[in-house]
């Protein structure tokens, strides 16, 4: 995926999207003035990415690196250590401010503690792009790039209820659990409230019972999204709840999660081929998992079509250009509304995988392996 003819491609597919999508003119009067200045086409761009625990992170740095060098800017790729505090991605974008850098790039490790950094990256006339990850309560942020973050949940619900009445051997009521991300990331609410648009009414009505009584997102959290954290909270819902009743799905928002929780609940002696749980990322061993009967659902979120989009925004603004956005309206971070492009999400299960992972050797492999 580091070939530029494949990065070449995936920016034609994302113009060709953004054309079809685009919701119209942005008024946004700050966004335009940043898009009037331009800078230097051979200039320093930082990314800040938060740890490598999600193999779509890791997937996401290697891309801005051979897709910015490609595109002419020098990039400077840094992770925040997974054992450390957001401290160290204050720091690292503290300095790609000081080094120069005319846009930082930021998957937040904490959409909420940056707003120090991000003023001052503004007082220097660098611009922020924040990408996957929406960074919260401060002005200083240009544009948001991001798949429909709410859609994807709004997926997730749909293919849990999906596989509930394929899997289960029974009819409703279903016994179910629901397992939501990490609270220091504003995504995690986002998935948490589209799957319950489409969870809450069948709850309502009683074709949903979450045995728990656990239905708030903060009950839900899986904190720093660790395995072992959703492993050990299915560990404990099974003992409390599950001893003499059957579960028969668990609403997941990610894959890690989703393979902690297959772990435990084989662990309790729940037959997995009856079992449905969710997922999201397409990671390797999950879309194994998928193709071998066990996790039902995950959603493809094209890292390189994202990366794509993202350095697209930057040739834009070193043009001074205005970038392409189709979204004006629902990202509002606490104190602004932030310009925003979406791109759409695809649910793949073990029915669809050939044909959503045509474009993805590595899974695409997985996939015909399996069959």
């Amino acid at each position: 995926m580091k070939k530029i003819a494949l990065a070449a491609a995936a920016m034609a597919a994302v113009a060709a999207l953004a054309f079809t999508g685009c919701s119209g003119a942005r008024t946004d009067t700050a966004s335009t003035d940043a898009a009037a200045a331009g800078f230097a086409a051979d200039a320093t761009i930082g990314v800040a990415l938060p740890d490598k625990t999600s193999e779509n992170w890791v997937l996401a740095g290697d891309l801005f690196t051979s897709g910015l060098t490609d595109a002419g800017f020098k990039p400077d790729v840094q992770y925040a250590p997974a054992t450390n505090t957001v401290a160290e991605q204050q720091n690292q974008i503290s300095a790609m401010v000081t080094n120069g850098a005319k846009v930082i790039v930021i998957g937040a490790k904490d959409g909420k503690q940056l707003g120090t950094q991000l003023q001052q990256a503004a007082d220097a006339g660098v611009k922020i792009i924040a990408y996957d990850r929406l960074i919260e309560n401060t002005p200083n942020v240009d544009f948001y790039v991001a798949f429909d973050n709410f859609k994807v949940g709004e997926l997730q619900g749909q293919a849990l209820l999906d596989g509930l009445e394929a899997r289960s051997g029974h009819g409703a009521p279903w016994n179910i659990e629901l397992f939501s991300g990490s609270p220091d990331d504003a995504n995690a609410a986002v998935f948490f409230d589209g799957a319950m648009k489409v969870l809450q009414p069948k709850i309502d009505d009683g074709t949903l019972v979450v045995v728990s009584g656990q239905t708030e997102v903060a009950q839900t959290a899986t904190q720093g999204w660790k395995a072992e954290n959703a492993q050990s909270r299915m560990d404990s819902l099974m003992v409390a709840n599950y001893a003499s009743t059957p579960i028969d799905g668990v609403l997941s928002p990610n894959d890690t999660l989703a393979r902690a929780i297959i772990t435990s609940v084989k662990q309790a002696g729940t037959d997995i081929t009856k079992f449905t749980v969710t997922g999201q990322d397409s990671e390797a061993e999950s879309v194994k998992s998928i193709m071998a009967g066990e996790q039902y659902s995950t959603i493809n979120k094209d890292t390189t079509l994202l990366v794509a989009q993202t350095i697209d925004m930057i040739i834009s603004l070193q043009k001074g250009e205005e970038p392409e956005v189709n979204d004006t309206e629902q990202y509002d971070n606490g104190v602004k509304v932030v310009p925003a492009f979406l791109l759409p999400p695809v649910i793949v299960t073990r029915e669809n995988a050939a044909e959503a992972y045509a474009n993805s050797p590595k899974l695409l492999e997985i996939v015909n392996a399996a069959q």
